[in-house]
């Protein structure tokens, strides 16, 4: 537990509603970046902790339970760029074990269910669990039908065409198989060929792989079979979903190990450190004797896998809600090594933050190279957390030449945890934060919260535009995929495009980009199809992509524009509140008036704050913003927030406002119920305010509706006015 949370039992029905309020958007969002993308922004074993408190504060206020629970979640919804796959048996997920103690919990719990046994007679597999993407591949008379992935774990995304590529996996079974028999496992790319895929990219001057899951999962979900044949994925065997001979249920084995045997003489790759015991000492003998051989596996794993081995005592056991009882995987800690402190760098990124970065004597944790280690901004090299708090003691600050521990917990960039004091240098100084951007030389300065006075975390560059840094990082993020999402237009191109000072190549703004056909097609000189990398094909090929871009989803373009605070979901919440961009930029120039209505407005939307509001009304305060986007403006045709469909809807067009308890539907389900009827929803109450849904405790915002006459009523009044 952070030290800033309050323990399960002393929080209040109010707090612990709150919290797993906020607990389910945040795993949420941690899912589909993990799943859906393959770009973690945690790691595993942070991610754990977020699931073990709201199991925790669920356990303790079960009346809390939301609809949107991550405990009733498996996986990630598909993908909508593959067809879907419908699981025969569904996918679920496994519970996790953190301990020798919760170890034993498990077996316990195993036999207490199946009448308390005799000790030692129930038999249990272990294996190694594979950091990798799980697949279900199914055979129909022998021959390979269809593959999928996990999903949501009822349903998949079809990549057959792509599992074929894997030499592993056979095309065909020996007569013996079942008319239908899946095969379950786990794809990954083994550790040497990542390795040789980086050296491969590095050479041709690409951008190398972050690491293999995530690589894996990219290489799997290609469009193109022949890209994914080429990066020397693999499999490993490991579960049954469905089997039927006839059309009738059938068996290959009877015990999970046999299952496995089975699978290896149908020729598919097992992994040989599978075993078999019969006490929670020998799974936990084996658990440590996998983690001193995790180092040299060619393969990245984050745990054992532990299963009752007899197939029947799986079905007596059978499933909770999410996870089987017979089953759990025995996660391994964060992985922790000892290396020096080269340097300490400084990376400008788009909105100006300055952010430290270790340079490293190369170590291996977990079976990667790590360089580098984010030290995320001056407090942090000080050993101070974003609280304020002391994360590290006083004299723990980290200079150049000091040894540290630093940590890699899954996939995300490496971090220095501490430092070893008796072996800092006598040469070592205190490292002292630049004042000035390293790349422009404007003022680097730490923001101060008007309200409480506290200086913000983050050292900025108040260079803007005219920062180079912030300028490239701006491009990229405009082209992103979730953005304008530009084919051609990547990292290598943008910088080129950039330090160009050729009028007829230059970008160094976004209008730029659509203005550059015409000052081809204007140039006598310089063509860009004659610039090496480029040539006539490829360079049609850019300007068709840039074309079609210039009629825009509104949502796109206002999170394109790279506003602080404003990502995906507050650029759809915008889009969908104001309609037009005319509409939604001149509301934004009128709300810096903070008695104007249109400030009203932009605050009352629920799920913008003051923080983002303010982060917008600046932006758009800046005269250089402005000129930027009135150039951009004229060469897009931004399209109007798409509405939905509210024929006969009464709410249609009305603002909405809930408050208080609500007992008859989540918040989140009364939001996405009123706005799928044409309603805006808002989070506070004004005179633009239609109707406040008041449940059991409502309290401020009941009387300010009073106050104004604005309509009130209850749920049931609610529900019987949209009709249940």
């Amino acid at each position: 537990m952070s030290k800033d949370q309050i323990p399960v039992e002393n929080l209040t029905e109010l707090e612990a509603s709150s919290e797993l309020a906020f607990l389910a958007a945040e795993l949420a969002r941690h899912d589909a970046l993990y799943h859906g993308k393959d770009a973690p922004e945690i790691s595993d074993a942070d991610y754990d902790a977020l699931k073990r408190r709201n199991d925790a504060i669920e356990a303790a206020f079960p009346a809390l339970v939301r609809a949107d629970s991550p405990s009733k979640k498996v996986g990630f919804t598909p993908l909508p760029t593959f067809a879907p796959i419908v699981h025969a048996r569904p996918m679920l997920s496994l519970d996790n074990t953190f301990s020798e103690e919760d170890l034993r919990d498990f077996v316990s719990s195993v036999y207490r269910f199946l009448g308390h046994l005799p000790d030692d007679s129930i038999a249990f597999t272990a294996e190694p669990k594979i950091d990798g993407l799980s697949m279900s591949i199914r055979y129909e008379k022998g021959k390979l039908k269809t593959a999928a992935t996990r999903g949501d774990g009822t349903t998949g995304e079809n990549v057959t065409a792509n599992i074929r590529t894997i030499k592993e996996i056979p095309n065909e079974l020996p007569s013996d198989a079942p008319d239908v028999v899946e095969v379950r496992g786990e794809v990954y790319m083994a550790k040497s060929d990542f390795m040789a895929l980086n050296a491969q990219m590095e050479a041709e001057g690409k951008q190398t792989y972050v690491n293999p899951r995530n690589t894996a999962s990219g290489s799997l979900r290609q469009l193109d079979a022949n890209v994914t044949a080429k990066r020397k994925l693999r499999f490993f065997a490991y579960a049954l979903g469905e089997v039927s001979n006839g059309g009738q249920p059938a068996r290959i084995a009877d015990t999970q190990y046999g299952i496995v045997e089975k699978f290896r003489e149908w020729g598919f790759p097992v992994n040989p450190l599978m075993k078999r015991f019969t006490s929670a000492q020998q799974l936990l003998e084996h658990y440590n004797e996998i983690g001193v051989a995790r180092p040299d596996l060619d393969y990245d794993i984050d745990g054992v896998v532990y299963k009752v081995d007899r197939l029947d005592l799986q079905e007596r056991l059978g499933f909770r809600s999410r996870s089987p009882r017979w089953a759990t995987a025995h996660k391994f800690p964060a992985e922790q090594a000892f290396t020096t402190v080269e340097n300490i760098e400084i990376q400008v990124g788009r909105t100006g933050a300055l952010t430290p970065v270790a340079r490293l004597t190369p170590i291996t944790v977990g079976g990667v190279v790590v360089t580098n280690a984010t030290l995320h901004n001056a407090d942090y090299i000080e050993g101070i957390g974003n609280s304020g708090e002391r994360i590290r003691p006083e004299d723990h600050d980290i200079r150049i030449g000091d040894t540290v521990i630093v940590q890699r917990a899954g996939d995300v960039i490496p971090q220095v945890l501490d430092v070893l004091l008796e072996k800092r240098p006598a040469e070592a100084v205190k490292y002292a934060f630049p004042e000035k951007c390293p790349v422009c030389g404007s003022h680097a300065v730490r923001e101060r919260n008007e309200k409480t006075g506290k200086l913000d975390s983050v050292t900025r560059c108040t260079g803007g535009f005219v920062c180079r840094a912030q300028a490239v990082e701006h491009l990229k993020h405009f082209v992103s995929r979730n953005a304008f999402d530009i084919e051609g237009l990547g990292t290598k191109q943008i910088d080129f495009f950039f330090e160009s000072d050729d009028p007829a190549l230059s970008i160094k703004t976004a209008p730029d980009i659509f203005t550059l056909k015409a000052r081809q097609e204007a140039s006598h000189l310089t063509k860009l199809e004659n610039i090496d990398g480029f040539g006539k094909v490829s360079v049609k090929k850019l300007f068709d992509a840039i074309d079609a871009r210039r009629e825009i989803d509104l949502h796109r373009l206002i999170f394109a524009l790279g506003i602080r605070h404003v990502g995906e979901t507050t650029a759809k919440l915008l889009a969908r509140s104001y309609g037009t961009y005319e509409h939604f930029e001149e509301a934004m120039k009128a709300a810096a008036d903070p008695a104007s209505d249109a400030w009203a407005e932009l605050n009352s939307i629920d799920g913008i704050g003051e923080v983002v509001a303010r982060a917008i009304i600046e932006f758009y305060k800046e005269p250089r913003n402005l000129d930027v986007i009135d150039r951009l403006i004229r060469e897009l045709q931004p399209k109007e927030a798409e509405k939905p469909s509210t024929e006969g809807s009464p709410v249609a067009g009305k603002t909405v406002v809930f408050t208080g308890s609500l007992e008859k539907f989540t918040r989140d389900e009364a939001k996405a119920r009123a706005e799928s009827l044409g309603a805006k929803v808002a989070g506070s109450v004004s005179k633009k305010t239609d109707i406040l849904v008041a449940g059991p405790g409502a309290g401020s915002k009941l009387a300010k509706a009073t106050e104004l006459g604005v309509q009130t009523m209850d749920e049931d009044e609610w529900l019987a006015l949209i009709g249940g």
